[in-house]
């Protein structure tokens, strides 16, 4: 302690060469010392001097400090000594530094001394593997001596992290030290690690950082939390944002779930503290993520579903409508709710279905609206309002007929009691704020886009104007209004909403060319030399003249295509108008109203593109100068190809009708050539167990012929009778019955396999006339050939496998016909069976009578001998008829006596 007295007493008084004579004694005695107590003093010193004598202590103490972690790990205290100096060398301390000059030049230091650190790589890993120590003392030190590389060299230092065996998994334990000071600065460093690196992001979200995180956020109170919750938001933004693995494996992971919870914000009276709002603007920012335009479509599809799915949606729309949400924090959530329903027909439907808490209930679309078209509102409250109108139409054509048709007369409320979005939009039209009118302009825009029905239902619309004067439509009413010479981002607006209405719609071009005075205007704007500012405005004339020529449907006959053009080359000139033209995707502010959909700007004179007209510029405008350039004969040639393609079209629809129906046809063969095969399946089994039955008949009958034969032998008719009866009449019955039963089978098979050969040909037949028809068409219907020649190819294996199956049938029909025969044969021997059974059994009878009598006799001659005193023996009466050869010898014995 003496001699860190001596130091610092020696820093105030002594000159600037005492310092670092001091710091090289210090780094000596770390170098040479062999007491452990002695090194530990002088790195301890070295942590002191370190702040205000940064530069000498990094130059002569960096080797020595670097030297100490790899030998005395065994240390903590030293080992933490060491770290917290290198830090203070690295590290810029933002605190104590003032002046711009000494920032820039402290910020040169710091990256100076971590390019000599990591130019060894071993150091870094070195200070990953002192991060696996527990102790406080030198973890701590450690995650705040990484963070502060990483800041300092940020891609060179993640590189390095990244080739470490186990690099990125340790730092990943630090989100589960039970010290919050640790952790907290776990999510510090890992902040820094995953910046702009998609391969360290994937492999920190695949380490379970979503789960760790948001469990964090959940445990310090959600949106209610503290800066913790703040950094881990921003980490959780640097691993999702432009990272569409991650996103999906959050979406996977049934996260978007868990996120409902923060939007619970509670009751007005709440309070909103300025890290709650900071809380607040960054969960919503981290959902736009997940479902930005940017995104590849099918992502932000699956993750808008799964928001609605879970209520997140419908949570944020219940902040969209609550009273005393600061105006920060609802402009974010209206730009959220806009970009979770754009495109998504779910979503969309949800919200328009939303009301606002008010009495009478009003719909959330027309609350929004009613903001968007006071001048009063906040500039970007407006825009936020106008993106999230615009989101609800995107590819929403129910959405856009809902908000047209509240500007047709038959829905129109005659008292006045509810405002509709079609009569705030125009009041916006028409209103003196010029704000007001882009706005509305660009929003009337947007229901007419890609919807041809909806641009010709607009036309029906009419506007009162004075008393006593007659409605005019409100197409008119636009180009009256343009005609006044109002402000440029009025007439911008209105010309947006007209190329958008007149493109793709010959009908609403026809109507605004009857009003007579538009041609002129537009050709008098084109041809004049304006200033600078009003080169965008002839530029959008002179695309709405192209327009209309282009779409033009030649009804007008004084406004015919020719004729316009005609116009365009006698006042204006063709090279003039193309130059005109190319105004608008010059322009300064084009650009940048082309990258994103959402309507971002500075300040409202910044607002004159909208996103999806330069999309509609980029599509027309070559198509307007060849229009311009082409001759009245290629204008014929194209209108003949044109009605060729409408020909063709409709050939190619009615084609595409009859390979429809012909595939329900096909389907429906093959499942019955499935029945069919499964019937015939059941035949052949039927057969084989037939021919089985037949079979074991036979061996029925021949093992019968050998008993009868031998009983004849052996004159044994009681046997032979008994075998015989009882078993063939039934089996034989049986048998036909079966053999009447498959020929009748045989017989529907065939008839039903005749019918499909018939269905079959008139298929063919029908393919073979629409293969003749499709050469007529030339190059469009290759995929229809494609799809005939795959029809044909399975119409010819149907064919095969019905020959298949005729083939199988003539198999079967001969296996029947000699199934027959053997029938046919088994029931002659049967019929000579029985003839002989029936003979044998009058030769059985006849002998039973015979034997009967020779009983009687020798019964009553036995009684006779005995009344003669004739003896009997015992044996003679023992004996009877069980042996054939001595009961003839016992009644030849009896004649002779007789």
């Amino acid at each position: 302690m003496n001699f860190l007295r001596g130091v610092m007493g020696g820093q105030s008084a002594g000159p600037q060469h005492t310092e670092a004579e001091t710091i090289q004694k210090l780094c000596d005695r770390v170098a040479s010392s062999t007491l452990l107590d002695d090194r530990r003093n002088a790195v301890r010193a070295l942590k002191s001097l370190s702040k205000k004598y940064r530069l000498e202590v990094g130059i002569q103490a960096m080797e020595h400090l670097i030297h100490v972690l790899q030998t005395d790990r065994s240390d903590s205290e030293i080992i933490g000594y060491a770290l917290d100096t290198l830090y203070n060398i690295i590290a810029n301390d933002e605190e104590e530094e003032v002046e711009e000059n000494s920032t820039r030049q402290s910020e040169d230091l710091g990256s100076q001394f971590t390019e000599i650190f990591i130019k060894q790589q071993e150091n870094v890993t070195l200070l990953l593997s002192l991060l696996e120590e527990f102790d406080f003392h030198v973890r701590w030190p450690g995650v705040k001596l990484l963070t502060s590389l990483l800041k300092q060299l940020g891609p060179q230092v993640q590189q390095i992290i990244l080739v470490s065996p186990m690099g990125v998994s340790r730092l990943m334990d630090l989100l589960a030290d039970s010290r919050e000071v640790i952790r907290n600065d776990g999510v510090l460093l890992l902040q820094a690690l995953t910046r702009s690196n998609g391969a360290i992001q994937k492999i920190v979200a695949f380490e379970n950082a979503f789960e760790r995180l948001l469990d964090i956020i959940t445990e310090e109170g959600n949106s209610d939390g503290g800066i913790v919750v703040e950094d881990c938001l921003l980490l959780l933004q640097n691993l999702l944002k432009n990272n569409n693995s991650n996103q999906n494996f959050f979406k996977e992971g049934s996260y978007i779930q868990r996120m409902k919870p923060w939007f619970e914000v509670g009751d007005e009276n709440s309070g909103w503290s300025a890290q709650k709002v900071t809380n607040l603007h960054l969960m919503l920012q981290l959902v736009r993520v997940l479902v930005s335009p940017t995104n590849p479509p099918g992502a932000t599809s699956s993750c808008q579903k799964a928001m609605f799915q879970c209520g997140l949606l419908q949570q944020l729309c219940t902040i969209l409508m609550a009273t005393g949400v600061p105006a920060d924090i609802l402009t974010e959530t209206i730009n959220t709710v806009s970009e979770v329903i754009r495109g998504c027909q779910v979503n969309q439907d949800y919200f328009a279905s939303v009301n606002a808490p008010s009495n009478p209930p009003r719909p959330a679309i027309v609350v929004l609206l009613m903001s968007m078209v006071n001048e009063r509102q906040p500039f970007v409250l407006r825009c936020a309002v106008l993106y999230c109108f615009q989101c609800f139409l995107y590819k929403n054509q129910k959405g856009q007929g809902e908000i047209v048709s509240t500007l047709l007369p038959s829905t129109i409320d005659a008292t006045g009691n509810s405002v509709s979005a079609g009569q705030l939009l125009c009041g916006g039209l028409f209103s003196t704020d010029s704000l007001s009118n882009w706005c509305a302009s660009v929003a009337l825009a947007h229901a007419l886009q890609e919807n041809a029905i909806q641009k010709e239902q607009l036309l029906r619309v009419q506007l009162a104007t004075n008393i006593g004067n007659p409605p005019v439509s409100l197409l008119q009413q636009c180009t009256n209004i343009l005609s006044q010479g109002s402000k440029i981002q009025t007439r911008v607006g209105l010309l947006m909403l007209l190329c958008t209405w007149l493109s793709n719609c010959p009908i609403a071009v026809t109507h605004f060319l009857h009003n007579s005075a538009n041609v002129p205007f537009l050709t008098g704007q084109i041809a004049e030399n304006l200033g600078e500012e009003e080169q965008l405005v002839q530029g959008l004339c002179a695309l709405l003249l192209g327009i209309s020529i282009y779409f033009n449907d030649n009804s007008l006959e004084s406004y015919m295509k020719e004729k316009l053009k005609q116009l365009i080359e006698k006042r204006i000139g063709k090279e003039n108008f193309i130059e005109k033209l190319g105004f608008i995707s010059k322009h300064e502010l084009y650009s940048r109203a082309s990258q994103k959909p959402q309507p971002n700007f500075p300040s409202p004179e910044y607002m004159i593109f909208d996103h999806e007209f330069t999309k509609l510029v980029k599509e027309l405008e070559g198509v307007i100068t060849k229009a311009i350039y082409k001759s009245s004969e290629e204008d014929q040639k194209e209108e003949e190809v044109k009605k060729t393609l409408e020909q063709h079209d409709s050939i190619v629809t009615h084609y595409k009708n009859m390979i429809r129906e012909q595939d329900l046809q096909l389907e429906e063969l093959k499942q019955q050539v499935s029945t069919l095969k499964c019937q015939n399946e059941q035949l052949q089994t039927a057969v084989t167990q037939q021919a089985a039955q037949i079979q074991q008949h036979k061996d029925q009958y021949n093992l019968l012929k050998v008993q009868l034969g031998k009983e004849n032998q052996h004159q044994g008719p009681y046997n032979e009778g008994a075998q015989m009866n009882g078993i063939q009449p039934e089996e034989i019955s049986r048998l036909r019955e079966e053999i009447e039963e498959l020929k009748s089978n045989q017989e529907l098979l065939h008839s039903q396999l005749a019918d499909k050969d018939s269905l079959i040909e008139s298929l063919a037949k029908s393919v073979s006339v629409q293969g003749e028809s499709e050469t007529l068409v030339a190059a469009k219907t290759t995929d229809i050939e494609g799809r005939l020649s795959a029809l044909l190819q399975e119409t010819k294996e149907l064919k095969n496998e019905v020959k298949a199956l005729s083939e199988e049938r003539t198999v079967i029909k001969e296996q029947l016909d000699s199934a027959n025969s053997t029938i046919a044969i088994l029931q002659n021997q049967k019929k000579n069976l029985e003839l002989e059974i029936t003979d044998s059994k009058k030769e059985q009878d006849d002998l039973l009578v015979l034997l009967a009598d020779q009983d009687q006799k020798i019964l009553s001659l036995k009684n006779k001998l005995k009344d003669l005193g004739h003896p009997i023996e015992e044996e003679d009466e023992l004996e009877s008829g069980d042996q054939e050869d001595e009961d003839d010898e016992n009644e030849d014995g009896c004649k002779d006596q007789d």
